[in-house]
């Protein structure tokens, strides 16, 4: 049963949510060059999307030697559900990638630049060769990660697992019919996944975490609201980038 409490958050953060919702970019990437200017800007999403469920992880299960029990194995659960797929999701019977490297697949398969998130994974974000949104907007999820638990898992929810379904189906419709395969996969399996069970599974931990306190819940909204910024910036920077492309400004499609 849904609280009130978290009624209230989705009611305080709908308008931002709804912007993001209704931002242009999703009609944007509608030929080669502008797929790949969004990948180039969205995979640094991708990867430190992993630092939020890494940092959970971390946190609700035992990750230290010698092995205690965890104090709420409900929560170590939806967190250790959701790494088993993010991490070594099951593509085909007995083959197992990350939705990370599943999306550096679909790069290659587009032809976009990898470098950039190349330097991110050997230099570090800050010394990184990547536009200043994508740095901008890992900055928000560290500060999500440094903060208590309840904030890191309202940032994972809200300006991810909650939002994620309904940003990609934006998108299916309007790449081509053949072709890129693994950007499709990658779409297809978010929409699945966080539409299915780890949306509503995080909107629990979120509930577990933060309970009757109004002063969790009013960081909830806070750093809700930041993740919902943070990502309007990104598409901002990215539709920007996008429209400097003159086969976007002619209209030329795939």
């Amino acid at each position: 049963m849904t609280s009130l409490y978290y009624q209230n958050l989705v009611e305080s953060t709908e308008a931002r949510r709804q912007a993001l919702l209704s931002h242009p970019i999703y009609g944007a990437v509608v030929h080669l060059e502008s797929l790949r200017i969004f990948m180039e800007h969205h995979v640094i999403a991708v990867w430190d999307f992993m630092t939020l469920l890494k940092s959970l992880q971390l946190r609700l299960t035992c990750m230290n030697l010698p092995w205690i029990p965890v104090r709420d194995a409900n929560a170590a659960r939806i967190i250790n559900e959701i790494v088993l797929i993010e991490e070594s999701d099951e593509i085909s019977p007995g083959i197992y990638r990350s939705h990370f490297e599943t999306y550096l697949l679909a790069m290659g398969e587009a032809g976009a630049s990898t470098t950039g998130i190349n330097s991110v994974l050997t230099d570090g974000i800050e010394a990184a060769n990547v536009p200043n949104a994508c740095k901008q907007f890992v900055q928000t999820t560290f500060a999500a990660v440094e903060g208590p638990t309840h904030i890191t898992a309202a940032a994972f929810l809200m300006g991810r697992e909650d939002l994620i379904p309904q940003m990609f189906k934006r998108m299916t419709g309007q790449l081509p019919p053949n072709g890129h395969v693994n950007f499709k996969l990658y779409l297809d399996r978010h929409i699945e996944v966080d539409g299915g069970d780890h949306g509503p599974n995080a909107r629990r931990l979120l509930e577990s975490l933060c309970g009757n306190d109004p002063a969790k819940w009013n960081d909830a909204r806070t750093v809700s609201l930041a993740a919902l910024e943070a990502r309007i910036h990104l598409w901002d920077a990215v539709m920007a980038s996008i429209t400097k492309h003159s086969r976007f400004r002619s209209g030329a499609k795939y």
